[in-house]
């Protein structure tokens, strides 16, 4: 047989240490990298529009609105986890993408054939929806892929997979900006449905191209022809039930509330310095486009390295680190130029470093959380998150407390937020060596001796490797 040659021998490992791939991931790689670029895309062209229209009726209108996203993204958990329990993945997947194509159509006629009926409260409207399909379309995205790929892949990858949906949050702004005026506002809704098209085009070549996953996170092999089953309530109690979930969903309310201090600081400067939507609406579009420059070169640099180098852990607590000292600075030196730079790192460090992380942690779950649980975290929790912050934004605005107050009470949960990070990176670890050693065969051996066998109090995992339920509830309040 003829050796490969020295230049072929050297690929596999120039790869890997570029870029932590190996040959036969880099086609999953990039159709993820794909699948993203396009679902960015489509967000980043109308999020613009979407801030601008929310304040036509001022700052504390948007505090209303905060509730009613959090109410209709509640309402809409139930119907998202009966799809996930009815349908096959890629059916529930097309069912959600499409049904945001479609209401794009709708928005879009309603622009061209009745335009008397968009006001204001039409663009609150818009405000909302758009905020629940904000967040259901980078959820489904990432469910997928913690569903088709390993924990040990996560942590080497994920942060190069989020480098296409940075290019599509840079592309989007950019490719509006450039088809607004001789194309119409309208029919950008139109293009962000395209986009979304080739999304399901490109969930669809992943889940063909991707190998199925090993037993090495101790899941289930993927099998398109079954359906999830289960309770379209499951997800909401897999959260409360499990002290792993719940602590993800502190995670991600601690992020929300503080990322949303930002927001309603940044709206309050802006529209000192702003006075019509247009103006407002290319200002923060401008703000958008830097802020992903800076989130991209951290994506390409530094995120995988600290995720390998330090783990998940490090990797969580640096955003709450890195928030607290922001709005220390912007209380002793308040300044827009500074309260620029602080949204400009939280959300480079949130979207190159705290997501990618935040997403490994979820490689370690069965299915049937991966795709319920997760939407509840990352679509209800998350806006009770953006609630919680706006509502003790008023509170102090209606005090008159300034910048300072606002440090006072981001700085403790800072803290509490650090501690968290850590706590969840741990854990994670712990179930991937327990997972691992379970799927020795000297542990495989073991699994059919005692295949009810119960997870201890401190979560240790099931010898048995195929127990779903248990595996992705390891530290199941009732097992304390």
């Amino acid at each position: 047989m003829r050796r490969p040659t020295p230049s072929a021998a050297r690929r596999p490992r120039f790869l890997q240490a570029l870029f932590n791939l190996r040959p036969e991931e880099i086609g999953p790689v990039l159709i993820a990298m794909l699948f993203f670029f396009c679902v960015l895309t489509a967000l980043m062209l109308l999020r613009p529009a979407r801030d601008a229209l929310g304040m036509e009726r001022g700052i504390e209108a948007i505090h209303w609105l905060f509730i009613g996203t959090a109410v209709v993204t509640l309402a809409v958990n139930p119907l998202f986890g009966w799809l996930v329990s009815r349908l096959k993945r890629l059916q529930f997947i097309a069912a959600t993408y499409g049904f945001f194509v479609l209401s794009l159509v709708v928005f879009w006629a309603l622009l061209m054939f009745a335009p008397g009926t968009i006001g204001q409260r039409s663009g609150q409207v818009f405000y909302v929806w758009f905020s629940v399909f904000n967040l259901f379309a980078t959820m489904v995205f990432w469910a997928l892929l913690a569903d088709r790929f390993s924990s040990d892949q996560g942590m080497r990858f994920f942060a190069l997979i989020s480098v296409g949906g940075t290019l599509g949050a840079i592309f989007g702004p950019w490719l509006a900006s450039q088809l607004a005026e001789p194309l119409g506002t309208p029919s950008l809704l139109l293009v962000s449905g395209g986009f979304l098209l080739l999304a399901m085009i490109a969930a669809w070549l992943l889940v063909r191209m991707a190998p199925d996953r090993t037993l090495i996170d101790a899941a289930e092999p993927a099998n398109e022809a079954e359906q999830i089953g289960g309770s379209a309530w499951a997800g909401l109690r897999a959260v409360f039930q499990s002290r792993y979930l719940t602590g993800i969903a502190g995670y991600v309310m601690l992020m929300t509330v503080t990322s949303t201090f930002i927001y309603f600081t940044r709206l309050q400067m802006v529209a000192a310095v702003a006075d019509d939507m247009d103006a407002r609406t290319a200002l923060l579009g401008s703000i958008d486009m830097w802020t992903q420059v800076a989130v991209l070169l951290l994506q390409l640099t530094l995120t995988a390295k600290i995720i390998q180098r330090f783990g998940l852990g490090i990797a969580l607590a640096i955003l709450p680190i890195v928030t607290a000292l922001g709005f220390i600075g912007l209380a002793i030196y308040g300044s827009f130029i500074l309260l620029i730079l602080l949204e400009a790192s939280n959300r480079a460090v949130q979207r190159g470093i705290t997501r990618p992380a935040r997403e490994a942690l979820f490689t370690v779950l069965s299915r049937e959380d991966k795709y319920k649980a997760k939407a509840v975290v990352d679509t209800f929790m998350y806006r009770n998150g953006d609630v919680i912050g706006a509502q003790t934004v008023g509170v102090l605005g209606r005090f008159g407390l300034a910048m300072g107050a606002l440090a006072s009470v981001v700085v403790p949960l800072a803290l509490i937020w650090a501690a968290l990070g850590f706590w969840l990176g741990s854990v994670q670890a712990r179930q991937v060596a327990r997972a691992t050693q379970n799927t020795a065969p000297s542990a495989s051996s073991k699994t059919h001796d005692n295949p009810e066998q119960a997870i201890s109090p401190d979560g240790r995992l099931p010898s048995h490797s195929n127990s779903l339920n248990k595996i992705s509830d390891p530290f199941h309040w009732s097992h304390r």
